[in-house]
């Protein structure tokens, strides 16, 4: 299952990650997309560590600069340009909380880039709210759901996709989907996928709980169609996806796993290979185990083995119609989890890319919205002919 030539040995140095970093800017892909290539080099070269103190310090003071100029812009009535600037300051503050807030100054920077986003958010077209739900947990777990809506304008009832991301692009790195959901004519829903972000829960089997109250504000909103909402799962979010259509199939118009697990990815085989894969910038194992709320490297291995959908006895079961997305050489999460889910249970619709985790190319994020679209469509004209 693992090819020793895509996997490191160990974490990377500092030259090598500047030069991981390098590359992915050029190609401006993820975590390198989100600020401006010139600034985002000058800071990737001015590095001093990779350690939370040394990292974040590079990119917050950028982030409060960028956040500076948007307030000033907003002063003088320059909504784009403020716009503009609180965005690029949110990019910076999500690269000094990347991958995970496990150090103070990277919690610190994962504050701020929340207060960007939504000073940004604020000034997109068509805007973005920030909605918080009660949740009833259990005992440490955390009292609310956090999320953020937008409604496409001049559209009565739009249909809705409820959508989360993986172990380090959370809510607000969901917004490019979203902007081109929005052109379709719907409704997104972004929130942080179980375990991470504001997430009231960390990733233990039964933690699709944090989408139940989500998904009844969806349904009771006059102004949408959220009777029957889409899904999707970003990454890691995929499980959740996935575990979700198959416990409440009638709930679902459509679910999409794009580069998430179900089985496979979570033997101890997988979790040994997949450590330090080439294609992962750092501390891949700290941010997996943050989101499973694991202390140790054994409370890893059994988190993960626990959260298995074949041992759950869920695979062979109904489930929502289903799109399966990921990169054919994908080192975070096993292509045979593909294999296993379109083997098991109902039909589902498959898709590949050339690369590596999630397929990232010009067609990977047009082909989820088309057959999201497609989907919906079938849904409410079905739902009409039974009315």
């Amino acid at each position: 299952m693992s090819d020793p030539t895509l996997e490191r040995s160990g974490p990377r140095t500092l030259e090598e990650a500047k030069r991981w970093m390098h590359d992915k800017l050029a190609k401006r892909v993820h975590p390198l997309g989100l600020s401006s290539p010139e600034r985002t080099a000058r800071l990737i070269d001015a590095l001093q560590g990779l350690d939370g103190e040394r990292w974040a310090a590079t990119w917050v003071p950028a982030g409060q600069e960028r956040m500076a100029a948007g307030e000033a812009a907003l002063a003088r009535g320059d909504r784009a340009q403020a716009r503009e600037a609180f965005y690029e300051a949110y990019g910076l503050f999500f690269l000094g909380r990347f991958p995970c807030p496990n150090h103070p100054a990277k919690l610190e920077s994962y504050r701020l880039e929340r207060q960007a986003y939504v000073a940004a958010g604020a000034l997109f077209d068509p805007p973005l709210e920030r909605v918080a739900v009660p949740f009833e947990g259990r005992a440490g777990e955390g009292k609310e759901v956090v999320f953020y809506v937008r409604r496409p304008q001049g559209v009565a009832k739009p249909q809705v996709v409820v959508m989360w991301g993986g172990v380090d692009a959370w809510k607000e790195e969901m917004t490019e989907l979203s902007e081109q959901l929005l052109r379709q004519g719907l409704a997104t829903v972004a929130l942080d996928n179980v375990g991470t972000g504001e997430s009231p829960v960390v990733a233990v089997p039964d933690a699709e709980r944090q989408f139940m109250p989500v998904l009844d504000w969806v349904a009771g909103q006059a102004d949408l169609d959220g009777a029957r909402p889409a899904i999707l799962g970003r990454s890691f979010g995929g499980y959740w996806a996935t575990k979700l259509a198959h416990l409440q199939p009638e709930r679902f118009a459509a679910s999409v796993n794009w580069g998430g697990g179900a089985h496979y990815m979570f033997q101890r085989e997988w979790v040994e290979a997949s450590r330090h894969p080439e294609s992962y910038l750092m501390e891949l194992v700290e941010t997996r185990s943050r989101m499973l709320g694991a202390h140790n490297d054994q409370e890893y291995i059994d988190g993960f083995a626990r959260l298995s959908l074949k041992d759950q006895g869920l695979l062979d079961r109904p489930c929502a119609p289903m799109l399966l997305v990921n990169g054919k050489d994908d080192r975070q999460c096993p292509i045979a989890d593909i294999h296993l889910l379109y083997e098991s249970g109902q039909p589902k619709a498959v898709r590949l890319f050339p690369g590596g985790h999630m397929g990232f190319g010009p067609h990977t994020v047009p082909t989820i919205v088309q057959w999201l679209k497609e989907r919906l469509r079938i849904a409410r004209a079905l739902a009409q002919e039974a009315a």
